[in-house]
């Protein structure tokens, strides 16, 4: 017996044979070398919606059928049954998530099971068989952001709200199964009329665990397992704060070599890179790769090799004078890990306009990304910002087919890579004004226009149904007490200490000068665009935060 996939007629049978293999013989061979034996009877519940999973099941006898979540539906739905040599499980086993669905056995039989120790040790320990669950499961999770088949979490939002904005964004990113409903739309409004929901209790979730209204990112994150879990006992021999490039990489290099790893965002995964719609000149993607697409396969990885990202999840303050390093969270959880990798780069600016807090919230962005190219459709936009990101957001947006004016406050080259300054000047679809600055906001509910004024002081207005601010950023520095900053704010590191002369008589005790990418605490590390002295690319990040996992090592060699 195999999976049967009960979807309707038409849907693509790759998706069956993608997400629902039957595990191979040779790979079934080693899968018996892992878990125990369990006999089981029709009814049992191996696991539920909206809690968490027990670990990875393997059918020898019977069947296993999954049901799935619908909030319009009045009875359970069965959505999949697997039989002998299929293996039941989500993507959650990675990610530490909740399930979001429901399994239960089907026919009599013997299931395998591989609690998350044996899972993690089967993944570290097998290759091919950890390649072949770790593309199963990518692909099961696509088939459930899909809804092909069947709904898992429902969000209902205004596509114009900001708050309704970054729950999607949040979702999209931690790669949640979930549908989006404009509440405008007639599915939306059949929705909160019937939940008796008012618009101003947006956004709203349905979901296996029940409904909330006004939801936020933590919220969701709380009620699918996303944030941190600590216990007695716990050893974290590595937390990298922040979820950029730089600290998805230092993530990836030390779990993967061993390290307990943890992962720390404020936000979610991706920092300012996820904000890029087309990064070029990132290695071995010659046609370009999204932020957002190379921050999620950075995750996946880190994932895989046993590094655990909580997001949103906000670190306070480093503790440095105790003894030992201690973390402690917004929530007042303290982490003790061994070694600290800070990799928190930089907050968005924001243009000194009058209006700007009115706007923001329906007009204003920090990302080009799908999500809102799809609100701004049609509408004329405005960038403003000379660097590559800026560039990429403007080409990104016009080929969505937005007319886009970049603004620019010098000439179009100066911080900005030539191929990518020469494309916006060959786009029919973008203007290009240098020298001149946003020096108004126009509207009422939402931006319609702006001022933008030149460098002889002309002034005229722009149509403007949209704003993208590309001006740079600030260090994120200011919850580092007991670190040496420069006078910017950014974080000093190996020789920046030496030659300031910052470093105390905790040194002389170690015998040792500061490690490559050591602050002024020994075993706190900091990379990216937080650290003074860094290049602010992509590439150059991930490469300091891997590096920085090489001085940890012997950071915990000499400490242990």
């Amino acid at each position: 017996m195999g999976a049967e996939l009960l979807v309707p007629d038409g849907t693509d049978p790759a998706v069956v044979r993608d997400a629902f293999p039957r595990v191979p013989d040779a790979l079934q061979e080693r899968l018996e070398h892992y878990g125990t034996l369990r006999e089981v009877e029709p009814g049992e519940v191996l696991y539920q919606a909206g809690h968490p999973l027990p670990g990875l099941y393997v059918v020898e006898t019977g069947a296993v059928e999954i049901l799935g979540y619908n909030s319009d539906a009045t009875e359970e739905t069965v959505v999949l049954r697997y039989g002998p040599h299929h293996f039941v499980g989500e993507l959650a086993l990675l990610t530490g998530q909740k399930s979001f669905t429901t399994a239960r056995v089907a026919e009599a039989g013997r299931l395998r099971l591989l609690d998350m120790d044996e899972f993690r040790r089967l993944m570290g320990e097998e290759a091919k068989l950890s390649d072949f669950l770790l593309r199963t499961l990518v692909a099961r999770r696509e088939v459930l952001r899909t809804g092909v088949v069947a709904r898992t979490i429902e969000i209902v939002g205004d596509p114009r709200s900001r708050s309704s904005l970054a729950l999607r964004t949040y979702a999209a990113r931690q790669r949640i199964p979930h549908l989006w409903i404009d509440s405008d739309s007639d599915e939306g409004c059949a929705r909160l009329a019937a939940a008796g929901i008012g618009v101003d209790e947006l956004p709203v979730v349905f979901s296996p665990k029940g409904m909330f209204r006004r939801t936020n990112p933590g919220e969701l994150a709380q009620k699918l397992g996303l944030t941190y879990r600590g216990g007695s006992g716990r050893v974290v021999d590595l937390a990298v704060v922040g979820a950029g490039p730089a600290g998805m990489a230092a993530a990836v290099y030390g779990a993967s070599e061993g390290l307990s790893t943890i992962v720390l965002d404020s936000v979610n995964v991706g920092g300012q890179a996820a904000a890029s719609s087309r990064i070029e000149n990132y290695l071995g993607f010659p046609s370009g790769i999204s932020g957002e697409k190379l921050l999620e396969k950075s995750a996946l990885q880190a994932e895989k090799f046993g590094a655990e990202i909580f997001t949103p999840c906000t670190v306070a303050r480093l503790d440095t004078e105790s003894g030992s390093l201690q973390l402690e969270l917004d929530d007042g959880t303290s982490i003790e890990p061994r070694a600290v990798i800070v990799a928190t780069g930089a907050r968005y600016r924001a243009l000194p306009l009058d209006r700007w807090d009115e706007f923001k919230d329906s007009s204003i962005y920090y990302a080009a990304t799908e999500m809102e190219a799809r609100s701004c459709a049609s509408k004329p936009l405005v960038v403003v910002g000379g660097a590559n990101s800026a560039g990429q957001a403007a080409l990104f947006l016009a080929g969505r087919g937005s007319r886009v004016t970049i603004v620019v406050r010098h000439d179009l080259g100066k911080d900005m890579s030539a191929y990518l300054a020469d494309r916006l000047h060959a786009e029919p679809g973008i203007t290009v004004l240098t020298h001149s600055e946003v020096t108004a906001l126009h509207g009422t509910d939402a931006l319609t226009a702006v001022t933008v004024t030149d460098a002889s002081g002309a002034a005229s207005e722009i149509d403007c149904g949209g704003l993208f601010c590309f001006i740079g950023a600030s260090p994120s520095s200011s919850w580092l007490d007991g670190i040496a900053l420069d006078e910017k704010g950014f974080v000093l590191t190996d020789a920046e200490l030496a030659s300031r002369d910052v470093l105390d008589d905790t040194w002389t005790g170690l015998g040792r000068d500061p490690l490559p990418f050591e602050t002024s605490v020994p075993g706190v590390f900091a990379v990216g665009d937080v650290r003074r002295g860094s290049m602010k690319r992509v590439a150059a990040a991930v490469g300091e935060g891997a590096s920085a996992v090489h001085s940890v090592h012997r950071a915990l060699g000499r400490m242990a």
